[in-house]
């Protein structure tokens, strides 16, 4: 043997090989990327510039072979892994309990990083807040004493400028600049930056502004003094100094600015902005979790945006700058939490409930893989069970050494391989007996017309379709003579084996009746009572008596049956010299005579079912044809079936009838059996389906 015949085999087995068309592809788009990495090396070598064109082939059928080999290593090490129960039970497992407590890790610390970044931000920009309105308040007080000097005739000076701007807000120099008149030139005092007036103040005015490229916390109002505007604004630089008194304790500030339009938020430390001002330090831990607040790596940081005013335009820009904090739990407990002892008592608890956590992990985990062995190694003695199964060994029995639904799934798998073998015996005898009813069909089948004899004047046609193997329905066309027919219909009480053999019967008594005559002088009691001139078929050409041979056929049935058996009847006798109907119907569906204009007769007169009471009489009666009426019997399979809508009923059966009368009668009983198919739809045929149809012509 070739050793590459031998590699083939070792691949085979190890179930390497390439069998299906999806890893030949996979392994035919691998070998023609070699082929053309080969063949760019080969032009670069060379110094052709032509491999150049190839570098974009390579990597793409590169790619796709590592996209189809990674889909298919993955399906080649599930279907190796995962074929045992314990593997999948362990990875079940994983998903189940180990993946879901990661996930609820990683989201905690997710949660509590954008909560505390969120709330460090907060705390920054409620300062800034509070530093605007403490501007505010001592704006408006240095406008309405001005306002009373001015009224009472002084006039403002640079020195009491001075004075107010000597009394710094919280501890942060700011400047004050006042206009007599909105185009004269301000008075102003602390600061050394020149500060416009813009349009847009008009009355109050409180905001972060930016000037000149710097940011200020600015206040500003203008009042009425002897009809003119008075305005007096005040301003604090939000500058390294400002920020260094709110961090106090907190952490460091760092203030980003945008130099452009806005950008996401989203995104890392580097590319949210140019760095304006950086104030504070980060303290150090004062305990063992007491961590630095910091997006965990991929995460972007938590900014918090500051809304702005451009104090040229007036015009406010909410995505321009940001405000960035880094601090610790430690720093914000004070502000979170009136007693940090509770919290520090709550780290405690949270502590122990991490063990905790991580102690019902592992102990969910042995406890698992325990039972894990208990069920994988029942599975694998079932298995073990299956294949002698399999293989015909019934004697086989799983060892049963526990007391769970396991152990009485052993059992009943040992029940069943004991039962089995009387299934198969019961099996065959079902076999021989469904071969038999398939027997008792073909012979059935028989005893309906084969091949019917058409009488010049009357053109018939029959059909039954059983709802079993076999049918208790029946049907026949009995020609006397060239002009003259019998057709019998009937209807054995109950479905299978019972009904068909009392079909078999009434076939068989009807026909010797009809074909073979009547004995006279064997009258039985139940024929007495009849018109004896009625009852003569012993002789050729003597009309036959429907009621005669209802009569009967009434007293064999229930002489010779069980109470419960009978059977309905309709017996007709057609004259085609006279055109005439003679009938007796024995509790059948009166047949229906649908003429051409619509009319309709049913064929009623008779009497009771046949079989179930001992003396009864019968009635017929005779009924004129003409050319073209159409002669209708069916069973109660026809009208009974039933869906949502009720039943299929006589009056569809009527109306399709009619509506293809012209049609050819065998073509008439297609649609009708047809639409009672319909009628049915997916569901189980209730019962025999029979029709009979005849048309004069």
């Amino acid at each position: 043997m070739s050793p590459l015949r031998q590699l083939r085999i070792s691949m085979a087995r190890a179930g390497l090989w390439p069998t299906t068309r999806y890893a030949r592809v996979s392994c035919f788009i691998l070998a023609f990327d070699l082929l053309l990495f080969a063949l760019k090396k080969v032009l670069d070598l060379s110094g052709s510039s032509s491999g150049q064109s190839l570098d974009f082939w390579v990597i793409f059928f590169a790619f796709a072979a590592a996209v189809l080999f990674l889909s298919l290593a993955y399906h080649w090490l599930k279907a190796r892994t995962l074929w045992r129960l314990r593997n999948r039970l362990i990875v079940t497992y994983i998903f189940i309990g180990v993946i879901p407590a990661i996930m609820l890790v990683t989201m905690a610390v997710g949660v509590i990083y954008l909560f505390a970044g969120q709330f460090a931000n907060y705390v920054v920009t409620s300062e800034l807040n509070a530093q605007l309105r403490s501007l505010s308040a001592a704006n408006s007080g240095i406008a309405g004493e001005l306002a009373w000097r001015m009224e009472k005739g002084e006039t403002p000076t640079q020195e009491l400028l001075q004075t107010f701007t000597r009394q710094d807000i919280d501890g942060v120099p700011h400047q004050i600049c006042i206009w007599r008149e909105t185009k004269s030139a301000p008075l102003c005092g602390g600061l050394n930056n020149v500060v416009a007036l813009p349009s847009f103040v008009q009355s109050r005015f409180d905001s972060i502004v930016q000037d000149q490229d710097a940011l200020y916390l600015r206040s500003a109002i203008v009042l009425k003094i002897k009809g003119r505007p008075f305005t007096v604004i005040s301003s604090q630089p939000l500058d390294h100094k400002l920020l260094e008194k709110i961090s106090a304790g907190l952490g460091e500030i760092s203030l980003y600015a945008s130099e452009s339009a806005v950008r996401s938020a989203n995104v890392s430390a580097a590319s949210v902005g140019e760095l304006r001002i950086t104030a504070g330090s980060l303290s150090s831990a004062t305990r063992s979790f007491d961590f630095e607040i910091e997006p965990p790596p991929g995460m972007p940081i938590v900014v918090a945006p500051l809304s702005v005013v451009d104090w040229k335009t007036g015009k406010t820009d909410s995505t321009g700058n940001w405000v960035h904090v880094r601090t610790r739990p430690s720093a914000l407990y004070p502000r979170l939490f009136a007693d940090t002892d509770f919290v520090k008592g709550m780290e405690s608890v949270l502590f122990i409930l991490i063990i905790a956590f991580a102690v019902i992990v592992m102990l969910a985990l042995i406890v698992g893989t325990r039972l894990t062995r208990t069920v994988t190694h029942a599975i694998a003695q079932l298995y073990l069970a299956t294949r002698h199964i399999n293989q015909g060994d019934f004697s086989h029995r799983i060892p049963v050494k526990s007391n769970d639904q396991l152990a009485t799934l052993s059992h009943a798998f040992n029940s069943m391989s004991e039962s089995l073998q009387k299934l198969l015996e019961e099996q065959k005898e079902k076999q021989k007996l469904e071969n038999e009813l398939v027997i008792a069909q073909e012979v059935q089948a028989q005893l309906f017309p084969q091949k019917i004899a058409q009488l010049p004047s009357l053109e018939v046609h029959g059909f039954c379709r059983p709802a079993r193997t076999v049918s208790g329905d029946y049907y026949d066309f009995l020609p006397v003579d060239d002009h003259r027919m019998v057709m019998a219909v009937g209807d054995v009480s109950g479905k299978g084996i019972s009904a068909a053999l009392l079909m078999a019967t009434i076939h068989s008594a009807v026909r010797a009746y009809t074909l073979e005559g009547i004995p006279i002088l064997r009258e039985s009691p139940a024929v007495r009572s009849a018109d004896r001139n009625s009852l003569a078929l012993a002789v050729q050409g003597v009309e036959v008596s429907t009621a005669a041979l209802l009569t009967l056929l009434n007293h064999q049935l229930f002489e010779s049956t069980p109470a419960e058996k009978y059977a309905t009847m309709f017996l007709g006798f057609y004259d085609g010299r006279k055109c005439a109907l003679t009938y007796s119907n024995g509790g059948h569906l009166p047949p229906i005579i649908l003429g051409n204009s619509g009319a309709i007769r049913r064929l009623d007169r008779g009497g009771t079912v046949v079989g179930l009471f001992g003396e009864v009489d019968y009635e017929e009666n005779t009924v004129k044809l003409s050319d073209g009426d159409i002669f209708l019997a069916y069973s109660d399979g026809v009208t009974e079936p039933e869906n949502d809508y009720g039943e299929f009923g006589e009056q569809r059966l009527i109306n399709l009838v009619w509506e293809n009368r012209h049609l050819p009668l065998a073509r008439i009983s297609e649609i009708v059996t047809a639409a009672v198919d319909d009628w049915i739809g997916a569901s189980e045929q209730p019962d025999d389906v029979t029709l009979v149809l005849a048309r004069v012509r």
